[in-house]
Formats: structure tokens, C-alpha cells, sequence
């Protein structure tokens, strides 16, 4: 009988698309439940795609009435629909090759950490470098840098290099074979230090220093091609979770090549927004020449696939290391090394010149945005915005954005929405991390971490990301690129390890979780009305979930499976289909 209505209503569809002069759909979508994220959070039953677009987005007689003998009749047998997620901080070209030399296990404590120094060690010839990134000391059981000591222990004949975000832990033969000992003084208004024990000996701890190793890479590098066919798998993986747009936020002239090759040869199954690497302690001239060539890149000018539209440049450390520029001193730190009382972190680009800067990236037509962790480089930024918008032009429209932003205030929320300012967070930061600072900071310096109900009650426009840096992997990289994880976080805002939530009040409703990754995300990019969700006349990215996230037990949306994408209207991913 089901079948027999269907047949009936698509007959008389014939004749409507004729008579009624109604557009043709190519396919329409009928029985599912779709969330539409639109300006009402409405919920649809049915929708129908022209071409790479949204036709029409309503009831199934609604979208059957553009029918025509050739359109494709999909029965969604009442799956739910979401828009094509966005992931707004990523480093894709980079994480997609992390492993290309060698596999790099996981890794949860000091001894996953020594025991691969080790491994490293006996493979390698005496003094060839042994180096390991983005294994973040607030993620390990100890909570802690590898000591100096315990480095030399596994490795004495080779310098180690154990990297997270811009600080560095070495060994003995590192400092060694570069030149550095217990004498060595950092000038005057550099912006590095050197973390020493109680005795003035050098622990092996370098903030912001990496410059001064002697480091020598003995590992493979990939070709061009294969690093195109590496990215080509993390985006795949990204369909996988349902994303179908990101943001690189901070790509090189090589990033931007390996973009816009796969542009170039239709096979970006992703959408990408560009924020160009710029320096801006460089001299101005190399400023003025690396943004004008920017600006002259035919990938300036709006392309839904690729984009080149933002700069970025780094303001201070990170949470994860220390480095972070705060307000306050951070406080003698067993966990950070920090044994300096009134160390308040590291800043790298004084006042003067980060107004000078982001005026003229705003001036040439580029989104601006900086690394901005902590609460001192939140406001920094923030007054180097207000001057911008008080003394030459009004900003709002430019929609300047502050990256990262984990640590705020009340002051700072409210600047951000009288001025326009925009932001991308780190939800699985909140969730990776949360117990270390709280441990570090309290409760009350913390606040304001990741305060995502005080910004949309205050109408900040915010969207999720997941600075991914490492590894091919939604749930094993560095960090975690699974959305729906992240949307969870939001909402239970536990830490992991912890039975507690971290601040409660400030957790989000689940509509805006899915803002989060959708909606907001787009309008961080200027294309809130290109994308972002399901409307009539967007583009047609869409993805189809096993499960009702806004009605599910709060701890099953982390779980969420994603059965199908579509960017464009053209089918992504598969579930049940292996990839050609």
C-alpha cells in the first residue's frame, strides 16, 4: 500500500514539474529525518538535490512535486540526515605523512616513551637523532616532561629531541652536540628560555628554543605524489566521520600546492579554507611580498572546493607545554617544569606590531587569526582588534578571528561580541586535558576554559575543530578528529579520568553542539550562506548517521556511526561499501 501512495503522488508529480513550470530534482530524499540546522532548528522529512544544491528541503509531497521520469527516489527509511560536518582546524598535509617513515605507537606514559627511544636508539647509528612530536606531557600517566636524565638513560650515544608544540625536552647528547651547557645565556628580549634546576644546571626543557638545536632529520621524506596520495587517504577518513569541509590553519606554499593539485585534478573530496603561514616578526617588506603574492594567487578569489581567504601567525605558546601566555603567572609547575614563580609563559609578537600586522591582513583582504591560548594573548589580540576598529576601520565585517582561545574572561567574551570577533575551539582539548589543568589551575582560573555557554549567551559565533596534526585516524590522532566525540564533550564536559564534569554550567544544549561543526563553522569562513546546512539553494553536503543525536542518551552521540556522505550531492563515503 506504502509503495502504491509513493507511486500515486510521483505521477502527479510528472505533471506539477510540467505545468507548475517547477524545477527538475536529480534526486530527491524521502521518509528520513532530517535536522536542517536552519535559523529555526527545524526538522524536515524530506529533501531534493539539483545538480550540487539543495532544490528543496520540506515534506515528502513537497519535494516529490519536482519529480520527473529521471529523477532517483531515495526511501531514507527514517535515518537521520544532518549537514556535511566542518572541522575548523586542521593540518592535513602534515598528519597524513606523520607516520610515512615508521609507525609510531601509542603512547600513555614515561616507559611507552622510553621503550621507543630505545627501539629508535638500537637502530640508528651513534649521534643520529632520534625526535618524537606531539606526545603532550598532560596526556601521559606521569604527567611530566622524560627527564633529561631518563633520556640519557635509553639513548647516551644519540641526541633526542622530544617535541610538544613549541617547547622541546632533550637529552644530554642533544644540548652536546649543539653547543649548549650550563654557561650558555639567552639574550636579552629573546623569545626562548631555558628551564634549570635549583642548582642552575640546564634540565633539558627548551621553551620556544627548538632554533638552537643542531637537529639533523635521518628519516624518509615523502615524494610530492605521495604525499597527495597520503592526503587523499586522511580525507577519506574525514568522509568517513562525516566531515566535508575543513579549514588548514597554517598552510605553507607546500600545503597549498598539494591543495590545489587535488583541486586542480577533481579529486578534493573535501572542502578547504586556506589560512595562509605568515610571520609577522619578518621584516615588512617580507610581509608586504608573501601577502601580496597571496593576494594574486588565483585561489583568493571564492571557489567552493578551495579557498585561500585567512592568515595566520602565533602569538604565544600552547596549554599543553606550559608556554601559554596567561595573565597571571602559571605557578612553579612539577608538571610543566616551570620553576620560575612569576613566569607567565611565552609571547612572541609585541603590542605595536600585532596591530600593524592584522591591519594590514584585514586591509589586503585576508581573514585574520592568531594562535591565542592563553588569557594574556586573548586579550593581546584583542586590543590590537579594538584598535583596529576605533582608529581605522570598523572590523565586524572582516570577522577577525582568535584561534584556539582556551583560556578567556568575562572582559574578553564581551569584546569579542561588541567587536565581532570570531573563534575556533579545541573540544577534545577540554576532554584529553581537562584534569591536568585543573589540577594545575583550579577551579577557579579555570573558569573560563572553553566557556561555550558564556559565548553563545552572548552571541560569539564559535565553531569546533580539532587542531589534527598527527596520524590518519578520527579516534588515534593527534588530536582526535571525530566530531561527534567532540559534540559529546560540549555536553558532559568530563574530563577523561575524571567522574566530575569540568565547569557543567558551561556546557551547550544539543543544537549547538551541532552549530558547532555545521552552521558556524561555515559563517567562521564567510559561507554561512553557501553551506553549513540543509536549505534550499546550498550546497548539497549532507550526511547521513545511525542514530538521532539529539535524542539519544547524551553518552551514545559520542558513539555515532556515519553511513553515508555526500559533497555536492555526490556520494563520498559508503559504510557498505569498500573504497575503490
Amino acid at each position: 500500500m506504502r509503495l502504491l501512495l509513493i507511486t500515486a503522488c510521483c505521477l502527479l508529480s510528472y505533471n506539477n514539474v510540467f505545468s507548475q513550470g517547477l524545477e527538475r530534482a536529480d534526486t530527491v530524499y524521502i521518509n528520513g529525518n532530517v535536522l536542517t540546522v536552519n535559523g529555526k532548528n527545524e526538522t524536515a522529512t524530506a529533501f531534493a538535490v539539483q545538480g550540487d544544491r539543495f532544490l528543496t528541503v520540506g515534506t515528502r509531497e513537497e519535494t516529490l512535486l519536482h519529480r520527473s521520469k529521471s529523477t532517483r527516489i531515495v526511501d531514507l527509511k527514517g535515518a537521520t540526515v544532518i549537514p556535511g560536518l566542518i572541522d575548523s582546524h586542521v593540518h592535513s598535509t602534515g598528519a597524513s605523512v606523520y607516520e610515512y617513515d615508521h609507525a609510531v605507537p601509542p603512547m600513555h606514559e614515561i616507559a611507552d616513551v622510553l621503550s621507543y627511544i630505545k627501539q629508535r636508539a638500537e637502530l640508528l647509528e651513534d649521534d643520529q637523532w632520534i625526535s618524537l612530536s606531539q606526545v603532550f606531557i598532560t596526556r601521559l600517566k606521569e604527567q611530566r616532561f622524560p627527564t633529561r636524565d631518563e633520556m640519557d638513560s635509553v639513548a647516551p650515544n644519540n641526541p633526542v629531541m622530544f617535541r610538544t608544540g613549541p617547547d622541546t625536552a632533550v637529552n644530554s647528547r642533544a644540548l652536546e652536540l649543539s653547543g649548549i651547557d650550563d654557561t650558555f645565556k639567552v639574550p636579552e628580549g629573546a623569545n626562548y628560555k631555558l628551564e634549570r634546576d635549583a642548582d642552575g644546571k640546564l634540565t633539558g626543557v627548551l621553551r620556544s628554543g627548538r632554533s638552537l638545536l643542531k637537529y639533523e632529520s635521518n628519516t624518509k621524506s615523502p615524494s610530492q605524489e605521495e604525499r597527495i596520495s597520503q592526503v587523499k587517504k586522511l580525507i577519506h577518513d574525514y568522509n568517513s566521520v562525516g566531515i566535508t569541509s575543513v579549514s588548514d590553519r597554517n598552510a605553507g606554499d607546500g600545503a597549498v600546492d598539494i591543495w590545489r593539485t587535488l583541486h586542480e585534478t577533481k579529486t578534493l573530496n573535501v572542502r578547504v579554507f586556506l589560512y595562509y603561514s605568515m610571520n609577522a616578526k619578518a621584516a615588512p617588506d617580507a610581509i608586504a611580498k608573501r601577502i601580496e603574492a597571496a593576494a594574486s594567487d588565483p585561489l583568493h578569489q571564492y571557489n567552493p572546493h578551495l579557498w585561500l581567504r585567512g592568515v595566520k601567525v602565533f602569538l604565544d605558546g600552547g596549554m599543553l607545554t606550559g608556554s601559554a601566555f596567561m595573565r597571571k603567572p602559571w605557578g612553579v609547575s612539577e608538571i610543566y617544569s616551570i620553576t620560575d614563580p612569576k613566569y607567565q609563559g611565552m609571547r612572541y609578537i609585541e603590542q605595536e606590531r600585532l596591530y600593524q600586522f592584522s591591519k594590514l591582513m584585514l586591509e589586503k583582504g585576508f581573514q585574520m587569526t592568531a594562535h591565542s591560548v592563553g588569557d594574556g594573548a586573548v586579550h593581546a589580540l584583542l586590543d590590537a582588534y579594538r584598535m583596529i576598529d576605533e582608529s581605522d576601520f570598523k572590523i565586524k565585517e572582516h570577522r577577525p578571528c582568535i584561534t584556539h582561545c582556551n583560556f578567556m574572561s568575562a572582559d574578553a567574551i564581551q569584546s569579542m561580541a561588541e567587536l565581532g570577533v570570531v573563534a575556533d575551539l579545541q573540544p577534545a582539548w577540554l576532554y584529553m586535558d581537562g584534569k591536568t589543568l585543573l589540577r594545575q589551575f583550579g577551579q577557579k582560573r579555570t573558569e573560563f576554559f572553553q566557556p561555550y555557554r558564556t559565548l553563545f549567551d552572548n552571541g560569539v559565533v564559535i565553531g569546533g575543530g580539532s587542531d589534527h596534526m598527527q596520524r590518519i585516524g578520527s579516534l588515534r590522532s593527534v588530536n582526535p578528529y571525530n566530531p561527534f566525540l567532540g559534540m559529546w564533550i560540549t555536553l558532559k564536559r568530563q574530563p577523561r579520568y575524571m567522574t566530575t564534569s569540568l565547569h557543567p554550567e558551561q556546557a551547550i544544549t544539543r543544537q549547538e553542539a551541532l552549530r558547532l561543526y555545521t552552521i558556524n563553522n561555515a559563517f567562521l569562513t564567510f559561507e554561512e550562506k553557501q553551506k553549513g546546512s540543509i536549505e534550499k539553494g546550498k550546497l548539497a553536503d549532507f550526511v547521513i548517521i545511525d542514530r538521532d543525536i539529539t535524542k539519544v542518551d547524551l553518552d551514545k552521540v559520542k558513539d555515532t556511526k556515519v553511513l553515508k556522505t555526500y559533497l555536492g550531492g555526490k556520494l563520498v563515503y559508503d559504510s557498505v561499501k569498500p573504497r575503490d
